[in-house]
């Protein structure tokens, strides 16, 4: 491969496809032909000249997770790339791709993936469809014909100019970046056929040979290649010098070693449960990044037929009835459990489901004055009012729905022929009065049956998890239950009726009471009906603007997760309105043990939705490698992420690290001690054993390399694997020999897995 590579020298690679000319999409004022505007809750101005080249740009305006969606009649699956010019925020929005016939849909292309971008002036992007940003996957084939420009969680407004489809693309030879990694790796990626014979490296002024050379080329993301070089002595503190091609250079400072240490003696069992997510897309997803628990959940489950496989996603999409995104859940259990993964079922509790995959509960034909309809079907409104108050009178339930009570529940899950592991008693039922207000209404003289008179309040959720949880365990008698899965630290402690329905129960906040009055219930009974505390944990800290701040912020908020003295940096410190010790700090996984311990000893711990805050960057998937870790030494029982992270990107690359391909960090935690207590904000690492072999992942958080002296990890052959950093994201791996523990160097923005050979 080297040589081969030395001997095509640096000619540029000129790609070839079938189309014979470029596709314009949008020049100057006007969509081009064939192109349709599919946008949804997005104003747009098609002929804005106060930023623009020509004559004209597209402005756009889009509403939070709204998109300039444009659609071609035909297909651009022949084209070699696609091409625009942007003026905005790009932190703010992402591009994807979809095929609009089989329901296809690319990875998202987040816009901070581009150097340069700002709003006060037009960039030129360039996308190779060979190697889609930032993973560097390639789009693949595909009946692709609809392209979105999607805002994130805060909406975007921006100018876009120039939109084309691109007949071939020309790849100019580059040395892309150059890292330390190690013990005495370079790392080195590259574009391009370049001469890896140039490369050359310097420590501390003095010449290091190159002893052997590897080179990999990730089997998903073939357009990019990195290649190791061992040098013939171990990194230093000093100067780090790497030279390669005619007038490139990569310079570090190599920093002083920091001291830590492992105990392999000292272990506790790590849960193969808490590398869950929800709704893996397919059985080769689930064995390459080895997930190890799946979850059918979310909102759309709460009205979930089984006898339609109908349901209706409430107020994340105008409460509209449509077939299941899951199919059948019979099915969805048969294939996750088939691909090794065992599964997690959420099972309505609630008092109607989806009568049918077409009706609304909120038609313009009766509510005329709602503030937005489906821009998809425009007789189907939100059931808000510009006021933002709820339309009134109430939907009649029956327009939309078909009863759903414990009778039913049995019938369906004493019919399963895939038996789930573990039943969720619905999804965040807390705030079904907003997220399913159609079903259980706010309406104070709204009597739908005897619980539905209010929000949901302690008493209701209560009584339905313990009479859907009995239904469960009457159907299924090996199934585990997971309950409440409350959906967010404020509803940990109180209900949607608010601080008075926790008075009226002696001041006490709401999950040590239900606790309480699980354990009750099984002493009543002789019957545990509770298995698991599941919660949903969403880090609260606003790392919206995505900046240098916002990601250091993103990386050290992992601490609420475990310290006691991280007081969270977001309202939860500002307005604890809780009645627990050191309110102040999440501490979530110790606080929620020592709750357990307190009122319901013996239940496990489960977290059955958290995610990293932003998945298309790569501090989302450091943030996604520190919580596996924290809550593997930490001793959580499950966890599935929401919802289903890519498969090639920063969230999806930490699974990898962990367990992909069927090499798996150790089933047994191994204490870990660094000298600096307050490493925590820019570092973690994670130490774990199984049948003898050692394995471990460094994470630095920091904008700089680290160093370290790690004691007692043993030397020898490792298999190593790791994303980030200036190689980008990317499944990388080699093998290296451990030489000396004395001085390991971590790139910036890097994790990296060790494992024993």
């Amino acid at each position: 491969m080297h040589s081969r590579l030395r001997a095509a020298l640096l000619a540029p690679v000129l790609l070839a496809w079938v189309a014979s000319a470029d596709l314009d999409v949008y020049v100057d004022g006007a969509l081009s032909s064939g192109w349709e505007n599919w946008s949804w809750n997005t104003n747009i101005n098609f002929a804005a000249t106060d930023l623009y080249e020509g004559l004209s740009s597209l402005s756009a305006t889009s509403d939070a997770w709204a998109a300039l969606s444009l659609k071609l009649e035909g297909l651009f699956n022949t084209y070699a790339g696609f091409q625009f010019d942007f003026a905005g925020d790009p932190s703010a929005v992402q591009l994807y791709f979809q095929g609009t016939t089989d329901n296809a849909q690319s990875a998202s292309v987040p816009l901070t993936a581009f150097a340069g971008l700002s709003s006060t002036k037009f960039t030129t992007v360039i996308i190779d469809f060979n190697a889609l940003p930032p993973s560097g996957a390639p789009l693949g084939s595909g009946a692709w014909d609809r392209l979105n420009f999607q805002a994130l969680a805060n909406g975007a407004t921006y100018h876009i100019d120039n939109i084309r489809f691109l007949t071939s693309i020309t790849i100019e030879p580059l040395f892309l970046s150059a890292e330390p990694i190690g013990n005495d790796l370079i790392a080195i990626t590259t574009q391009g056929n370049v001469d890896l014979s140039t490369v050359k490296v310097k420590l501390n002024n003095a010449t290091v040979a190159i002893s052997k050379t590897t080179t990999y080329s990730p089997i998903d993301t073939p357009s990019k290649t990195i290649t190791y070089f061992t040098l013939s002595k171990s990194f230093a503190a000093g100067s780090l010098v790497i030279t390669a091609g005619t007038n490139t250079s990569f310079t570090y400072t190599l920093p002083a070693v920091r001291y830590g240490t492992i105990n392999v003696s000292n272990t506790k069992s790590i849960s193969p449960d808490i590398y869950g997510v929800n709704w893996p897309t397919s059985a080769s997803y689930i064995q390459h990044l080895g997930v190890t628990i799946s979850r059918w959940g979310g909102n759309a489950v709460t009205a979930y037929n089984p006898f339609g496989d109908f349901t209706n996603a409430g107020n994340d999409w105008y409460f509209e009835n449509r077939a299941s995104d899951g199919g059948k859940a019979d099915d969805w259990l048969g294939w996750v459990s088939g691909a090794g993964s065992k599964t997690v079922l959420a099972v309505p509790a609630l008092d109607w489901v989806s009568k049918d995959a077409t009706s609304y509960s909120f038609p313009k034909s009766i509510y005329p004055n709602q503030a937005k309809f489906d821009p998809y079907n425009a007789d189907a409104g939100n059931g808000l009012s510009a006021n933002g108050s709820w339309v009134s009178p109430p939907p009649d339930p029956t327009r939309v729905y078909t009863p759903w009570n414990t009778t039913l529940a049995k019938k369906w899950l004493s019919g399963l022929i895939h038996k789930p592991d573990i039943v969720n008693i619905d999804n965040e039922i807390e705030i079904a009065s907003s997220t399913h207000q159609d079903m259980h209404p706010i309406y104070p003289k709204r009597v739908v049956n005897e619980n539905g008179l209010s929000p949901i309040n302690y008493d209701e959720e209560l009584k339905r998890v313990v009479d859907f949880a009995t239904a469960a365990k009457e159907a299924l008698p090996n199934v585990k239950v997971a309950a409440p899965s409350s959906c967010s630290w404020w509803f940990y402690w109180t209900s949607m009726v608010g601080w008075s329905d926790t008075t009226a129960h002696n001041n006490m906040d709401f999950l040590p009471w239900f606790l309480q009055q699980m354990k009750a219930k099984e002493t009543a009974t002789g019957k545990r009906l509770l298995d698991y505390l599941d919660i949903h944990y969403y880090f609260q800290p606003d790392t919206s603007a995505n900046d240098a701040a916002a990601k250091a912020l993103r990386l050290r908020m992992t601490r609420s997760l475990w310290d006691p003295g991280y007081v969270d940096e977001s309202w939860v410190s500002d307005n604890p309105q809780n009645h627990q010790p050191n309110n102040k700090a999440v501490w979530l996984l110790p606080r929620m043990k020592q709750l357990i311990d307190q009122y319901y000893p013996g239940t496990k711990l489960s977290i059955g939705e958290w995610a990293s805050t932003a998945d298309g960057d790569v501090t989302g998937g450091l943030v996604t490698a520190d919580a596996l870790g924290i809550f593997g030494r930490y001793g959580l029982d499950g966890a599935t992420y929401w919802a289903t992270p890519d498969e090639k990107g920063p969230v999806g690359l930490a699974y990898w690290l962990y367990r992909g391909y069927g090499t798996y960090f150790g089933s047994k935690s191994v204490q870990v001690n660094m000298a600096d207590y307050n490493i925590d904000n820019i570092f973690g690492l994670y130490a774990g054993v199984e049948d003898g072999k050692v394995s471990l992942v460094f994470i630095n958080k920091n904008t700089s390399p680290l160093a370290f002296y790690i004691s007692n990890v043993p030397t020898g052959n490792y298999f190593v694997r790791h994303f980030g950093g200036a190689s980008g994201n990317a499944k990388w791996q080699t093998t290296t020999n451990l030489k000396a523990n004395t001085y390991t160097v971590i790139p910036a923005y890097t994790a990296i897995f060790m494992k024993q050979a």
